[in-house]
């Protein structure tokens, strides 16, 4: 599915969302090796893990379609193409961030 550059910023923001969600959890149960969670602990943290993930595998992928559809290298951290290409890859790289926490 070809993705427009808007769908993918949204994407990358509601990755970006779910791991803030992963991070308060993680904060406010503390580590679980320091003090057992409960269940509902537990199942509510791997919620938020597996939406985090799943989002952060989406975007990843759309990603690559679209610059693979434009022309593009996800890799090139130079600026990518002449022309019009140039333009958006710095846009790709500047407003679709990697989400690697």
């Amino acid at each position: 599915m070809a993705h427009t550059f808007d769908e993918l910023v949204e994407m990358q923001r509601a990755a970006n969302e779910a791991n803030a969600q992963v991070r308060q959890l993680r904060d406010s149960y503390g580590r679980p090796t320091a003090a057992p969670w409960s269940d509902e602990q537990t199942s509510t943290y791997e919620t938020a893990w597996s939406t985090w993930r799943d989002r952060a595998r989406d975007v990843q992928a759309a990603v690559t379609e679209y610059a693979k559809a434009e022309g593009l290298s996800r890799v090139d951290r130079r600026g990518g193409r002449e022309g019009r290409g140039e333009d958006s890859h710095r846009r790709l790289r500047g407003s679709v961030a990697v989400c690697t926490t």
